[in-house]
């Protein structure tokens, strides 16, 4: 194991993985330096990060490169040769300026072929993220605003507000929630709107026999997400029914994650955040969730092993001792109930409330 690497192991659990990684990235260099490097790199470090990226195979002058540049210029990001196609680098965000630290919070990326560059600002009070293209295409997203008319969508018929009133969850709930369904289509399809500060920033559809998908340029966020913009107390759970199901009970301040559990808990170490894919939605997410104001966040994520395994993951990347868990109550002598909705559909919404109440805290079963 490589010095870097064992640094980061040894970080106290007492600290979230949201906290600010100065202090870490400045007390290791290594010789061979690991992508998750880049992500908060202290000004000291200038020079050596320059040394790194001034190589013999610098692309800095190739056309689309060149016309990234001139796009990013009246955005206040200034390139310069030691940002090359297909590296991640860490650069001054025009917006927060790296805070009192002055860090260098900004983390860009131009992908290798040239087509486009990305950046997000990882300071949590900023957040500011974007890209441009060279050649003004959009790739992989829709055109335009997202809309419930660019996403042809209707509000919800009777079959489908039957099948959520079998599951006690009803029509106020739904209509708060934006739960709509697909226009034109031979069969009742759900659609479940992805909202950030009143925008439509995606869609996840489903069939009432219970088959998903997403649409196209959806944004990897959690569901719900503006309903916990002021939260003290955070509640995360497996699935968009389960969200609505905790407002049934009087709970508005929960999320669902927006895909679903891992099949098991990873045996490596947590990944560099551009590299942890299947998670993206927390990073993308953290400036809510690392909230100063936030105290405590509650897993209730299903009482399967899948369920086990995101709890464990989301604690591992939140900090357990921020996370506390549901106990889901007795269905027989043998058996439990699995999540939110199967407590609210056969026990009512005051018991579901009275789960969530006695919440402990984290402790890892697996």
């Amino acid at each position: 194991m490589s010095l870097c690497q064992s640094q980061w192991l040894c970080r106290p659990l007492t600290k979230s993985l949201f906290s600010n990684p100065t202090t870490y990235a400045s007390s290791v260099f290594p010789k061979k330096l690991p992508t998750f490097w880049c992500h908060s790199l202290p000004h000291s470090t200038k020079d050596a990060v320059e040394h790194v990226f001034d190589n013999n195979n610098n692309n800095f002058d190739k056309p689309k490169v060149i016309i990234l540049k001139q796009k990013m210029e009246p955005l206040g990001i200034s390139l310069d040769n030691s940002c090359l196609a297909g590296k991640y680098h860490n650069l001054y965000c025009p917006k927060c300026k790296g805070g009192q630290l002055l860090e260098r919070s900004l983390s860009f990326h131009i992908i290798s072929n040239g087509e486009f560059a990305m950046w997000r600002c990882f300071r949590p009070t900023c957040g500011w993220a974007g890209q441009v293209f060279a050649d003004d295409k959009e790739l992989a997203k829709p055109s335009g605003k997202l809309d419930e008319e660019s996403l042809r969508l209707k509000p919800l018929g009777p079959e489908i507000v039957a099948f959520f009133k079998e599951r006690l969850i009803s029509e106020k709930t739904l209509s708060r929630n934006s739960v709509r369904q697909l226009s034109d289509e031979k069969e009742n399809i759900i659609a479940f709107t992805y909202k950030q500060k009143g925008s439509i920033v995606g869609c996840k559809y489903r069939t009432i026999e219970k088959r998903f998908w997403q649409g196209k340029g959806t944004e990897k966020v959690l569901y719900g997400l503006d309903d916990i913009s002021n939260a003290t107390e955070i509640i995360i759970v497996e699935g968009e029914i389960d969200k609505l199901s905790l407002e049934e009970a009087g709970y508005q301040n929960c999320v669902s994650v927006p895909v679903g559990a891992p099949a098991k808990v990873s045996s490596k170490d947590l990944p560099p955040i551009e590299k942890d894919t299947a998670f993206q939605y927390v990073w993308n997410c953290k400036a809510y969730l690392d909230n100063v104001h936030v105290v405590r966040i509650i897993l209730a994520t299903d009482n399967d092993p899948p369920g086990h395994a995101l709890a464990e993951e989301l604690a591992r990347r939140l900090g357990r001792e921020r996370c506390w868990q549901v106990q889901w109550p007795k269905k027989d002598e043998s058996s439990f109930f699995k999540d939110a909705n199967e407590v609210l559909k056969y026990m009512g919404a005051d018991a579901l409330k009275r789960v969530v109440e006695n919440a402990e805290p984290y402790t890892s079963e697996l």
